[in-house]
């Protein structure tokens, strides 16, 4: 991890103050690329955002405090009578030992009076007057501050802390094989000026070799042993050879702004990199693996551990939609308060008071809602573990691609490097068969144009043994960033 974020300041270093002609190695252009790509920019801001969720989810064990308040304006009062009330009283009856409601009596008979309604008329009534039962509510303030516990949530809980787990791996997964991508475009665009650096060196080796013919053909012909088709031949072939040698000029060119870009500098920085213009015998071969084991390359490719922690999310997501088929129980407190309230008797004052709860939910019945939710879900586990069966059976087979793509760079690079010797002693003998008079122009400039194109056969062949090493050790894992 040290060396990771070392290479990073390097890069950010080289990227802010390039301003000298030194060349760049090939580690340093990786260094900036995955220092300034906007694209490993945004996969390190979703690796941060993922942990931030983790964060989120292991809040879920931990009690929450709410606080909740609110004003509200009543137009009138609220009364609990609407007219003043009359109520019957009662007296303590010695003879019954009870106590009897205070009626009208008849004189004469003794027997109590019924009014009109066919009530019995009280003798003594008690006075309650409606404004004694009328209370101001026209403003009211209340609020309330709640605690709520989990205690058990059908392991929703649970299930979303390992969710959110998975996803920060999956998005450091993603991070680095996006590194990988970045590094694989960087060595592309590398190799690519080193390829045309020499192929401008070759054209003007080329354009050297036909300009020493033509000096020649010129005198042969000034001494009447050449004839002017022999000239004119010539010509042909350097006009071609100097607009090849533009072609590779202006490709050079573009390549270089591309290396730029993709290590975040200016496109018309003018930069040089370290391999471009060594000599190819001096310059290491890298050494392709040719023995691996399939289940070692599995367990270092990121997209395969993408594919498993996307499956093993799948499988928390099942269990999270099974918690909506279970009971939940949380632990509830609050503390409630109000202005006017009524603790004792109506007061306009706030004043409150603490309740102490538990909440139970029981699903019962959802007509099978539930349940095909759940099958869902676990049909979408079943969809990634046949995605990633796959991905593996691909991975066979673009591995054993690669290496036998290796292998063939290799052994065309061996028969270009043999073939450029034949070319060059073919050219020394083409030339100096047509110093001796034994060979033709055309002689000549075909030993030329086979010397051009075995030399640019190895230089290709070179370049794609860089280039294979680098998509083997991509595709086995083992691409070092």
């Amino acid at each position: 991890m040290r060396f990771k974020v070392l290479l990073m300041m390097l890069g950010l270093a080289l990227a802010g103050g390039f301003a000298s002609a030194e060349p760049l190695s090939l580690d340093s252009c990786r260094a900036m690329a995955i220092a300034n790509n906007k694209q490993m920019r945004i996969k390190t801001a979703a690796l941060c955002g993922a942990g931030y969720q983790k964060k989120e989810a292991f809040a879920a064990y931990l009690p929450s405090i709410d606080f909740a308040g609110g004003y509200m304006y009543n137009q009138k009062n609220l009364s609990v009578f609407d007219s003043d009330q009359l109520l019957p009283t009662k007296s303590f009856d010695p003879k019954t030992g009870s106590y009897q409601f205070n009626i009208v009596t008849d004189p004469a008979t003794g027997a109590p009076v019924k009014g009109p309604d066919g009530q019995y008329i009280p003798e003594t009534v008690a006075l309650i007057p409606k404004e004694a039962m009328t209370f101001d509510v026209h403003n009211v303030f209340f609020g309330a501050v709640t605690l709520t516990q989990p205690i058990f949530m059908g392991g929703k809980i649970v299930a979303m802390n390992k969710i959110t787990g998975y996803a920060e791996q999956l998005a450091r997964e993603m991070r680095d094989g996006e590194a990988e991508n970045v590094i694989y475009a960087v060595d592309a665009a590398y190799w690519q000026v080193v390829s045309l650096r020499a192929k401008q060196q070759l054209a003007a080796s080329y354009v050297a070799l036909l300009d020493t013919l033509q000096h020649n053909v010129k005198a042969m012909l000034d001494q009447g042993v050449a004839t002017r088709s022999d000239l004119l031949s010539v010509d042909v072939k350097l006009n071609q050879a100097q607009v090849d040698m533009v072609k590779v000029d202006n490709g050079l060119v573009l390549s270089r702004m591309a290396l730029a870009q993709l290590c975040g500098l200016p496109v018309h920085t003018p930069l040089t990199v370290a391999d471009e213009g060594l000599d190819s015998t001096s310059t290491a071969m890298p050494s392709l693996l040719s023995d691996f084991n399939i289940n070692d390359v599995y367990a270092r490719r990121h997209d395969v551990r993408a594919l498993e922690l996307g499956t093993k999310i799948y499988e928390q997501q099942k269990r999270v939609v099974m918690s909506a088929m279970m009971p939940n129980v949380a632990l509830i407190g609050s503390y409630s308060f109000s202005n006017p309230n009524m603790f004792n008797g109506f007061s306009k004052k706030f004043a409150g008071a603490f309740q102490v709860g538990a909440m139970v939910t029981i699903p019962i019945w959802h007509w099978g809602g539930n349940y095909n939710k759940y099958r869902a879900a676990k049909t979408q586990q079943v969809i990634s573990e046949l995605t990633l069966a796959e991905a593996k059976e691909k991975i066979d087979l673009q591995v054993n691609q690669a290496a036998f793509k290796a292998q063939e760079a290799v052994k065309t690079y061996e028969m270009t490097r043999t073939n450029l010797a034949k070319a060059d002693e073919n050219l020394r003998q083409a030339t100096l068969g047509f110093r001796e008079g034994v060979m033709t122009t055309d002689n000549v400039m075909e030993a030329q144009t086979a010397w051009l194109k075995a030399n640019s056969e190895k230089i290709d062949a070179e370049i794609d043994v860089h280039l294979c090493d680098t998509y083997l050790s991509k595709v086995l894992g083992l691409l070092d960033y």
